[in-house]
């Protein structure tokens, strides 16, 4: 069993929640409700992971968020 932290965004102008694992190329997917954000977000993984089936050592590793700050 692995843990993959997932970025959460919520989009209003779909009323969706938004979720991306960064570093794993087609994990994201949307939500209704949180839990349903986390069971698609599951399954989703579950199908990208397996590019990494043969070479787990290959997977990308998430190091952190950064906040930056600009004039707007």
């Amino acid at each position: 069993m692995r843990t993959f932290t997932a970025y959460v965004e919520w989009d209003p102008q779909t009323k969706l929640y938004v979720g991306t694992v960064p570093g794993i190329a087609g994990a994201h997917t949307q939500g209704a409700t949180l839990d349903e954000l986390q069971t698609n977000l599951k399954e989703v993984l579950s199908l990208c992971l397996e590019e990494y089936k043969e070479s787990p050592e290959d997977l990308p590793v998430f190091v952190g968020l950064q906040q930056i700050e600009i004039a707007v």
